[in-house]
């Protein structure tokens, strides 16, 4: 199952959707991944470096080449002399945009649902699992101050941490002052957002001025970036709460970070999978109300599923990335984890947006409405992937019940074939961590196994810059196809892990929500609603329409 972070055929434009990593990955470096530059480069070594790639050239081509091949050698060390940090993004931009489709851009208001009378509870306990609606009706009706609220996720994030390991840094007073901002505004008729006065978590590859960011990387673990993300800085401004920067699976994958694994509220003694890990987990346990997440290919969508919480991935393009660490250009998006897609709707509108930093933004419309009558739209389901067997089977079949009595038809689709096009991340991500392989601080990572970053960082120099690029023509004519599957629907269910949805959606853009839909063996399941590009609205609808014919996203665990 993928846990990784921080992840179209429209004629012969393959340049348009791809980019060049800064320091490319040449196919003749593949054999000098540890040359000195003061050894030539051998006839024996371009033979050896054709041969990994697949190719044979005769000693007379090999004489040919070799000058080229010593003066490339001679540029990449000078490139490499260069300071190129990790938010420095490329030249050429990702767009998932397919030939001819516009972006919709006529904002109408939002609907959201009715707010109901809500009561603070006898047990204050249970205001851990309130929605974001809930406490922010307590909050406008001046039942419940913002610092009052604020001081309860707090204390709970001290005592649950201690079990579950989801915390790096606790912004205590940061949060305080936040909350007291927050007080004065509702004390002067000031309403901000439905967020305002709200506590929330960000994931630690999201750089706030003043705190660490750490990127849960040991060789990062002092880091401090001088300045807010726009994603912070968003939320700040629509009078949200930091409270804690949270964990996450080294540079963005997995679980497991340079202090204890994060653990799943729901059976401590495992994971809570990654690499969204302590988003998840403290969202899941009732220690905060929402958290941000990010997803490159499967990192909201696989904690969301094993913590039982509530995940939105935008389409590619909607939340900048400016401030978070860079994993993949191409693939990386931001999202939030929550207690109901409701919630998820809420803090995706004022998380997205351009900023004038991120050159991948893309204007569009969010106009969602909870009112919707999603009977009206077509919703299709990957027939051939849920009549397979796997695990989460049995509770699948009954959603896709449950969908079929709220009303909805659900059409059989089919999705294109997944091309073997995945190594596009790990050349991306070896870029982007360039120097941490060069300099041989990624020995200080935690994970040193085959299927971790250091040796995915390491066996990524030898990709060829040719072979990118046709992996990424490859994912324009996937995209152009997905593109004819969204001519029929406008949403569709998948399994959210047993079905290649999960990685086509990441490589193309697709906007997805993840909604728990049952349990196994103790810990939550989940399925997966996929929209159209630009489509967050209509997905959230059927998603929201989905939890409330349900009740799964309501069952909180027992710590």
């Amino acid at each position: 199952m993928p846990k990784l972070g921080l992840g179209n055929y429209s004629g012969m434009q393959p340049m348009k959707n791809t980019y060049l990593p800064f320091v490319i990955i040449c196919s003749f470096l593949l054999g000098a991944f540890t040359l000195h530059f003061s050894e030539k480069l051998s006839r024996s070594d371009a033979h050896t470096a054709a041969k990994v790639m697949g190719l044979e050239f005769t000693d007379a081509e090999i004489d040919t080449l070799l000058p080229d091949l010593r003066e490339a050698l001679e540029d990449y060390q000078r490139n490499r002399e260069l300071a190129i940090p990790n938010g420095l993004s490329p030249a050429i931009t990702f767009n998932p945009l397919p030939a001819g489709m516009h972006i919709p851009t006529d904002q109408m208001p939002i609907r959201w649902s009715l707010p109901k009378p809500v009561q603070l509870p006898d047990n204050r306990d249970e205001l851990a699992f309130y929605t974001i609606g809930e406490l922010g009706y307590l909050l406008r009706s001046k039942k419940l101050t913002s610092v009052e609220l604020t001081r309860f996720f707090l204390q709970r994030l001290k005592k649950y941490d201690q079990q579950l390991h989801f915390m790096i840094t606790l912004t205590e007073d940061l949060a305080l002052r936040q909350a007291q901002r927050a007080d004065s505004l509702f004390a002067e008729g000031v309403i901000l957002s439905p967020l305002q006065g709200i506590p929330y978590g960000a994931k630690d590859l999201l750089a706030k001025k003043g705190y660490k960011t750490t990127w849960g990387a040991m060789p990062f673990k002092d880091q401090v970036i001088d300045m807010d993300a726009t994603v912070i800085t968003k939320l700040e401004a629509a009078g949200a709460v930091l409270c804690a920067k949270l964990t996450l699976g080294a540079l963005a994958w997995g679980d497991v970070w340079y202090g204890e694994m994060t653990r799943n509220p729901w059976k401590p003694a495992t994971g809570s999978s990654g690499s969204s890990a302590g988003s998840a987990s403290a969202v899941a346990a009732g220690c905060l109300p929402f958290a941000i997440g990010t997803e490159t290919l499967g990192s909201i969508v696989s904690p969301s599923t094993v913590c039982g919480t509530t995940g939105l991935r935008p389409t590619f393009g909607q939340v900048s990335r400016h401030g978070a660490m860079a994993l993949s250009w191409t693939m990386d998006k931001i999202g939030p984890i929550c207690r109901s897609v409701e919630d998820c709707a809420m803090v995706y509108d004022a998380i997205r947006g351009a900023d004038g930093l991120d050159n991948s933004l893309m204007p569009a419309a969010f106009n969602y409405d909870a009112q919707l009558d999603v009977k009206k739209l077509r919703v299709g389901y990957v027939k051939d992937h849920f009549y397979r067997q796997y695990g989460f089977h049995e509770n699948d079949s009954v959603s896709l019940v449950a969908l079929r009595e709220m009303g909805i038809e659900l059409v059989p689709i089919e999705l294109p074939p997944l091309p073997d096009i995945t190594f596009i991340l790990s050349a991306e991500a070896a870029a982007a961590f360039d120097d941490l392989t060069r300099s041989g601080k990624d020995d200080l990572m935690v994970r040193q196994v085959k299927n971790a970053w250091p040796n995915v960082f390491r066996a990524a120099r030898f990709i060829p810059a040719v072979e990118y690029i046709q992996a990424n023509r490859l994912r324009t004519q996937l995209m152009a196809e997905m593109a004819d599957v969204f001519k029929k629907v406008d949403v569709y269910v998948a399994p959210s892990w047993n079905s290649s949805s999960l990685t086509i959606t990441n490589l193309t853009g697709h906007p997805a929500v993840v909604v728990p839909n049952g349990f196994r063996d103790g810990t939550p399941t989940s399925i997966t609603f996929t929209g159209q590009l630009f489509g967050e609205a209509k997905v959230a609808a059927v998603a929201k329409a989905f939890q409330d014919a349900t009740d799964f996203h309501q069952k909180h665990p027992v710590l």
